[in-house]
């Protein structure tokens, strides 16, 4: 844990003591085996590095999750108010609203295991993924504008899914205060073919089975039951959600100076919420929010016809329905009790997800009496936990959780450690079919790269942020 010295708060809790520039503590959601993973790991530093930030409430936190990342790290959530505070582009990432989105269907495993292999090849074969992957849906200027304002919405317009598939995307699939005119014509260009696609790294299209119910009311409210087979879709904004946080961190590095603010590491590089450099990120970084969810929705739209042309299935034998769709990588302005008083700040959650509870007015109706489904993807060989929020999580973590199982090794490592192996065949022997567009995905993303999912979703749950749900087995991926 580098020089970083830690208090264990309780069972998952570690605290890190203010010192020097801190403003704030920082607390690091970890039970002993977590934080045995620390060591050496210079996510810790990092978060010390964003409790010196102006304007920073509470604590500096970080979910069981937590790894290296680029300014904040990864697992990494912090709330500043809006009059003092500041937003940062490497505090929400560079793949703006990455996320996860969950389908649920009226199949069971026996209905689709000998059809397993003929789905993935359909999928691999219709869904673009890999790096520089394009989609069949080109954007004209004046369609790219308006996924960049509607989002999901404009999806939905457009023929690719059903109006209801808003009312379980997390704000409706559309962030208000989307301007268009803050995105530069380079991150345009760059998003012009690539809505559709599933992209490459650790985005994921998966097939999954229901293996394990924890909590039954839960569940049925979320409609979910043992042996059914789901669908789990991780992608984000691709190039273009790159390209306007590469814009906006170049921008903030260079008029550094301006802001006054001392900062431990250049790449914290920040404006002050109210400034307007600082809107005009927030106002950017809602379009590619936008770009990301109707994303997704394209993603899922494909994912159904896939089903329905291999199956042979009509729609509603197939009864494919978007449980839920969470985005990881986003700053928001949400409301909080602090010391009695209504507050809204700017939450920054970068590799975390909202975890609101029961009867918070976000939570769709039809979840509002358990709580904001929580969707947590494993590696490749583990699967998916769905959890639910909890009203601790509105006075601990600012509403938010973990948002998959972390990393333990860098991708270079992982591809060293997977040498001479063929991670598709160690799957394929679990029951795991794999198609990916290289070998090198592969390697990079094995298993052995990430920690333990059971043990991290443990750490949410024992600490009374979200409660288990639901277990969710991989049974077929498709990888970029």
């Amino acid at each position: 844990m580098s020089e970083i010295k830690f208090e264990r708060l309780d069972a998952n809790r570690l605290l890190l003591p203010q010192t020097g520039g801190m403003r704030v503590p920082g607390i690091i959601y970890a039970n002993d085996k977590i934080s045995a993973l620390l060591e050496g790991d210079e996510s810790a530093k990092q978060v010390a590095n964003v409790a010196h930030l102006p304007g920073i409430v509470n604590y500096s936190l970080a979910m069981p999750d937590v790894h290296w990342g680029y300014g904040f790290p990864i697992g990494g959530v912090a709330a500043f108010d809006l009059d003092e505070g500041i937003v940062s582009p490497g505090g929400v990432g560079y793949d703006i609203n990455c996320g996860c989105r969950l389908i649920a269907t009226k199949l069971s495993l026996g209905d689709i295991k000998s059809r397993i292999s003929d789905l993935t090849t359909a999928l691999y074969q219709h869904i673009p993924s890999g790096v520089g992957s394009t989609g069949s849906v080109k954007l004209s200027g004046k369609d790219q504008k308006k996924v960049l304002e509607e989002g999901s919405g404009w999806a939905i317009k457009n023929g690719f899914g059903l109006p209801e598939d808003l009312e379980t995307t997390e704000d409706g699939g559309a962030m208000i205060g989307a301007d268009p005119e803050k995105v530069s014509a380079r991150a345009i260009e760059r998003g012009k073919q690539q809505l559709g696609t599933l992209g490459s790294g650790n985005h994921f299209l998966e097939i999954e089975v229901v293996q394990e119910i924890f909590d039954e009311a839960a569940a049925a409210a979320f409609g979910l039951h043992k042996g059914q087979i789901v669908i789990m879709i991780h992608s984000g904004s691709r190039g273009l959600g790159y390209q306007i946080c590469d814009d906006y961190l170049a921008l903030m590095v260079k008029h550094a100076q301006e802001t006054g603010i001392a900062l431990p590491d250049r790449q914290l590089a920040c404006a002050y919420l109210s400034s307007q450099r600082g809107k005009d990120y927030l106002a950017a970084m809602a379009c590619g929010a936008n770009y990301a969810w109707a994303n997704r929705q394209l993603l899922m739209q494909q994912t159904r016809e896939v089903f329905e042309k291999t199956l042979r299935m009509a729609p509603r034998e197939l009864g494919m329905r978007l449980v839920y769709d969470v985005c990881h990588n986003i700053a928001k302005i949400e409301s909080f009790t602090l010391q009695g008083k209504t507050k809204k700040l700017c939450v920054h959650r970068k590799g975390a997800t909202r975890a609101f509870p029961a009867g918070h007015e976000s939570v769709p109706l039809r979840y509002r009496s358990v709580g904001q489904p929580v969707l947590i993807p494993g590696d490749m060989g583990t699967g998916s936990y769905v959890l639910a929020g909890q009203e601790k999580a509105m006075t601990e973590t600012f509403g938010s959780a973990c948002h998959g199982a972390g990393r333990v090794m860098s991708r270079t490592q992982a591809t060293k450690a997977a040498h001479g192996r063929s991670i598709a065949r160690e799957l394929s022997d679990k029951g795991i079919l794999v198609m990916a567009s290289s070998k090198g995905t592969l390697s990079e993303e094995m298993p052995e790269a990430y920690k333990n999912l059971n043990d991290v979703v443990q750490v949410m749950h024992e600490a009374g942020i979200a409660r288990k749900v639901a277990k969710l087995k991989s049974l077929a991926c498709i990888k970029g």
